[in-house]
C-alpha cells in the first residue's frame, strides 16, 4: 500500500492527526515556518549544545527543527502524533535525524527514551498546548492531570539530569488582548485556558478544508508551576515570536513565551 492509501485507511488516536493529514507539505508554507534556521540558532547557544548531544524534537511536524539540527551534527530523534508528518519528515531526513510516529502523551511509557536525551525541545505548540484534558482515554489513565500536565511529565523523564528542555507555549495574555480588540476570531474559555478557533487550511493542492483548532494557553507562572511539579529548574521565560526567539522579558504582547529550563 502506497503511502497516501496508508494514511486515508489510518484510525486517528487525536484531531490533529485529519488536520496535518490534509494539510501535508502545504504545512511548510506557512510563514511561522520560515524562521527554523533562526530559531536553531537561538537553541543552539542557550541550550549549551555541543556536537554529538542527543536531542528529542516533541511534536516534530514535518521535521523543519530536526533537519536543521542534523544537519548542524547533532543526534535528533524526532516525534509526532501525525504519520502524514512522520513520513515527510523521513522522507527528507538529513543524516543524524530520525523519526517515530508517538502520541506524546505515552512518553513516560517509553522507558528506552528516559534519560537519553541532553535536550529536548517542543516548540510551535507541537504536542505542548494541543492535549487538552478531555480529548482521548489517553488521559483518563493518569488521574488528576490533563493531556498538556501528561505531555510534561514525559518529556522531562527523556531528559538526563542536567538536561535542558525549550518549550513554546501560547500566551493566554496575547489572546485575550487580541480577542478584546476584535483581532482574533476565536473564543477563549477561561475555566479551562483553552483557545478555540474555527479556520480555513489547503493542502498542497489548494483545496480548503474547514477545521477546528483547541490550543491551551499559558501564563509564566504557570509554566512555573509546572516545572517545580515535574523537577525542572526554570532558567528564562522570554516572550517570542516565531523566528525572533531571544531573551526579551515576557509581555502581555507577545503570542508565545519560550520556557528554558534544566532537569534537576
Amino acid at each position: 500500500m502506497q503511502k497516501a492509501e496508508r494514511r486515508n485507511h489510518m484510525v486517528h488516536d487525536h484531531w490533529f492527526e485529519g488536520l496535518a493529514d490534509h494539510l501535508g507539505s502545504a504545512y511548510l508554507r506557512y510563514s511561522f515556518t520560515k524562521g527554523t534556521v533562526a530559531e536553531c540558532d537561538y537553541l543552539e547557544r542557550v541550550l549549551g549544545l555541543a556536537p554529538g548531544m542527543r536531542i528529542l524534537d516533541v511534536g516534530c511536524g514535518p521535521g523543519r527543527h530536526s533537519h536543521e539540527l542534523a544537519r548542524r551534527g547533532f543526534e535528533v530523534h524526532g516525534i509526532d502524533i501525525s504519520q502524514t508528518f512522520i513520513d515527510l519528515a523521513t522522507d527528507a531526513a538529513p543524516v543524524g535525524a530520525t523519526f517515530q510516529r508517538l502520541d506524546a502523551r505515552l512518553l513516560a511509557d517509553e522507558q528506552d527514551l528516559h534519560e537519553s536525551f541532553d535536550a529536548v525541545i517542543c516548540l510551535c505548540q507541537g504536542a505542548f498546548g494541543l492535549m487538552t484534558a478531555s480529548d482521548s482515554s489517553v488521559d483518563s489513565n493518569r488521574s488528576g492531570l490533563d493531556g498538556n500536565a501528561i505531555v510534561f511529565s514525559g518529556i522531562t523523564k527523556c531528559l538526563r539530569p542536567g538536561g535542558r528542555l525549550a518549550l513554546s507555549a501560547f500566551s493566554s495574555y496575547f489572546v485575550v488582548q487580541a480577542q478584546a480588540k476584535g483581532e482574533y476570531p476565536s473564543y477563549f474559555d477561561a475555566d479551562s485556558g483553552v483557545n478555540h478557533e474555527h479556520t480555513e487550511i489547503r493542502n498542497p493542492q489548494g483545496e480548503v478544508a474547514e477545521v477546528d483548532l483547541w490550543t491551551a494557553c499559558y501564563t509564566p507562572r504557570e509554566l512555573r508551576l509546572l516545572c517545580a511539579m515535574f523537577g525542572l529548574d526554570v532558567e528564562s521565560i522570554s516572550s517570542v515570536e516565531p523566528g525572533a526567539y531571544g531573551n526579551d522579558p515576557a509581555t502581555v504582547n507577545s503570542p508565545e513565551f519560550l520556557l528554558v529550563a534544566c532537569r534537576m
